[in-house]
């Protein structure tokens, strides 16, 4: 017994410094510019500009591949910031500025088929075979992949409901 966890100890522990050490030399490099813009990035992962995570859209950006106008839940401050970092100038006439909303199911609608929440890139779709699926708004992105894949067409957006945590005071309007 005492050699079994003996071996294994010393196992662990020479393929940890073989792992260490392979981390150190077979290290890339990656440009500091792309870690810059992923931060500015939402990080939703929602796959709204046709690249499957905020990752490869900032190396997309950094090559200049992608526009800075191409996140869509980011909207038009995220892209004068990606502008202003980059030192490119952006064309914000085309961009319209969207209010944030998340996917609601309607319960009397729903048949519990699984398709929105496997389509669901935040995981953001409770429920399961056969139940009623139920949309945690605190992680949906409003992506509206759910609502092209629902076949009984019970998923719309909407904005999401206010609580405490999201309200903000109205701006007055002028007299």
């Amino acid at each position: 017994m005492i050699a079994a966890i003996l071996s294994l100890t010393a196992l662990g522990l020479g393929l940890g410094t073989l792992l260490g050490i392979a981390a150190r030399y077979l290290k890339v490099e990656e440009s500091p510019i792309v870690g810059k813009i992923e931060e500015l990035l939402p990080g939703s992962q929602c796959g709204q500009c046709g690249y499957p995570g905020c990752s490869p859209a900032a190396a997309a950006i950094a090559a200049g591949e992608a526009k800075v106008t191409l996140c869509p839940p980011g909207g038009r401050a995220l892209a004068e910031s990606l502008a202003a970092l980059l030192g490119v100038s952006v064309d914000l006439s085309d961009m319209e500025e969207q209010a944030p909303v998340v996917a609601h199911i309607h319960e009397r609608l729903c048949v519990g088929c699984t398709k929105c929440f496997k389509r669901c890139p935040t995981d953001a779709i409770i429920g399961a075979n056969d139940q009623i699926h139920v949309v945690f708004e605190d992680a949906c992105t409003g992506c509206g992949k759910c609502v092209d894949a629902c076949p009984t067409e019970c998923i719309e957006l909407r904005p999401p409901t206010l609580t405490l945590t999201n309200w903000v005071w109205p701006v007055p309007e002028a007299a």
